[in-house]
C-alpha cells in the first residue's frame, strides 16, 4: 500500500472518461488499497481513480474513521430521488468550495473488491460523496456543476 499523488484540477487526465474494469485482479486490489490510504492521508472522504492518474472506473468513499469503507468498481447510479444543494470541496481543487445540486438519495450498484455485485441505497452526505466521485469517472469536476463558488 502506498500514498499516491492527487492530481490537481488543471491536469488533463481529470477531464478524460475512465474505462470499466474488465477483471478484478491484484492490480485492482492494490489500487483500491492505495486509493484508501491516499484518501485518508489527504484527509478526504472520497477518491476516484482518475485523481491518482488511473483512468479506471474505481472509487472509494469513507465518511469517517468509525464508518464503513465503501469500495466500488464500475459503479453505476441506478436511480435518483429528490434534489438538494449543498457545499462541496475536492482534493483535486484544494481551498475551493461550492454549492452543488445533487440527488438527495441514490441507488448505486457496482462490484466490491472480490468481484461480487452489490447494490444499495445512499442518502445525505454518502449519496453526495458517491455522486461526486462517480462524476470524476466521467471527467467531471464539481466546479463544472457549482451554483455558487466559495474560496477559502
Amino acid at each position: 500500500m502506498a500514498i499516491r499523488q492527487v492530481l490537481q484540477d488543471e491536469n488533463p487526465i481529470l477531464r478524460k472518461k475512465s474505462i470499466p474494469v474488465k477483471e478484478i485482479n491484484q492490480e485492482t486490489i492494490r489500487l483500491l488499497d492505495d486509493m484508501h490510504d491516499t484518501m485518508v492521508d489527504y484527509e478526504g472522504i472520497g477518491l476516484a481513480a482518475p485523481q491518482v492518474g488511473v483512468l479506471k472506473r474505481v472509487i472509494v468513499v469513507q465518511l469517517g474513521e468509525e464508518l464503513p469503507k465503501i469500495e466500488l468498481v464500475n459503479p453505476k447510479i441506478e436511480k435518483t430521488i429528490g434534489e438538494k444543494s449543498d457545499l462541496e470541496g475536492c482534493l483535486s481543487v484544494p481551498g475551493v468550495f461550492g454549492e452543488v445540486k445533487r440527488a438527495e438519495e441514490i441507488v448505486v450498484s457496482g462490484l466490491n473488491r472480490t468481484g461480487k455485485k452489490i447494490k444499495f441505497n445512499a442518502q445525505g452526505m454518502l449519496s453526495r460523496a458517491l455522486q461526486h466521485e462517480i462524476d470524476h469517472l466521467d471527467g467531471i469536476i464539481f466546479t463544472d456543476k457549482v451554483d455558487k463558488l466559495v474560496e477559502g
